[in-house]
């Protein structure tokens, strides 16, 4: 073979190899402008709420947002969401660790024993994300910081169980014991 057609064959070797590459950065390109459309939009538009992706974003944007009734208002749209196929398993890891952040933020405040029930609602979102998803590897990660920084309660600690009431008590309806002091 010549040197020309060695050179031919290379560039289209090359030419060949770098397409799949520029389809993925055109792909890419229009993400990004679909997702700055969206971003333009404002929160309430009415375009947003007709689709589960639009909600999702809704929920994104007012998450960012550090106001407690922006953060009320994403959970109640991720909870909306958790049963729909393509956004549900996101909206499950959003909400959770949107908890998980109130927790971590009431924990260093003053009164960090607000903070419990942030956690244990965090842990529930990512337990339930786990079962529907068991390989989705930030919730897990997100799970054990969750548990690191509040552990579950050891069920081998807990106190023992009192008797129902009216329960019998086995002393007293045995044969042959004494009832009382000799």
């Amino acid at each position: 073979m010549s040197v020309l057609r060695w050179r031919r064959m290379a560039w289209i070797a090359l030419w060949l190899l770098t397409l799949p590459t520029a389809v993925a950065l055109r792909s890419l390109q229009q993400k990004q402008v679909l997702n700055a459309a969206i971003e333009a939009l404002p929160v309430a538009h009415p375009v947003l709420a007709e689709w589960p992706q639009g909600r999702f974003a809704q929920a994104v944007t007012l998450a960012s947002t550090s106001n407690a009734t922006d953060d009320e208002a994403a959970l109640a749209r991720y909870r909306a969401l958790f049963d729909d196929p393509q956004v549900g398993a996101s909206a499950r890891y959003n909400s959770a660790n949107l908890l998980l952040r109130q927790a971590m933020q009431l924990h260093e405040s003053a009164q960090p024993g607000q903070a419990i029930a942030y956690f244990e609602l965090a842990k529930e979102g990512y337990r339930a994300l786990l079962r529907a998803e068991p390989g989705h590897w930030d919730g897990r990660y997100n799970l054990e910081r969750a548990l690191r920084l509040q552990p579950d309660a050891d069920p081998a600690e807990a106190p023992p169980l009192a008797p129902p009431k009216g329960a019998e008590r086995a002393a007293t309806t045995m044969r042959g014991t004494a009832q009382g002091l000799p």
